[in-house]
């Protein structure tokens, strides 16, 4: 089973095998679970994306024990990683000196995460002509009768 886990702005989770994309919810057997707590978190901020959602305790918890175990911490080290913002930052830090530690040999202890930064080169202007409309018929197809699409119906 492969798994992911989605949180959206402390309020929504989403848990399960499903990709985000229209080919794993409509073409794929995949499954997932979405939960909106009843319960908000208290804690500041209580509302992180400032639309009045305010952060929910299951969703706010699921990213900070994930967050802990990413970046090497404790389950109750997570008081930096409340604000998003300064989580973020957290995140390029630990990457950083993991990646440092990393390039510099291996030399000395090890830093605690177990993440390093991404980093994508741009694709050349002729690739990114082409790709989309492959990656839309091969990839992710639409999963619905041609028919339908046609119509634009589902």
């Amino acid at each position: 089973m492969h798994a992911k886990a989605v949180v959206i702005d402390d309020v929504w989770a989403l848990v399960g095998s499903a990709n985000l994309n229209r080919r794993s919810w409509t073409h794929d057997s995949e499954v997932a679970c979405a939960v909106v707590d009843q319960r908000p978190d208290l804690r500041e901020p209580v509302d992180p994306a400032g639309l009045g959602d305010r952060a929910r305790v299951f969703a706010r918890q699921l990213r900070l024990r994930l967050w802990c175990e990413h970046l090497g911490r404790g389950q109750d080290d997570d008081a930096d990683l409340l604000d998003p913002v300064a989580g973020f930052q957290a995140w390029q830090s630990t990457a950083a000196r993991l990646q440092a530690w990393d390039r510099q040999g291996r030399v000395g202890q090890r830093p605690p995460g177990r993440i390093l930064p991404h980093q994508v080169p741009l694709a050349p202007a002729l690739k990114a002509r082409w790709v989309p409309p492959l990656y839309r018929v091969a990839i992710d197809p639409d999963g619905r009768p041609r028919r339908l699409r046609r119509g634009g119906a589902f």
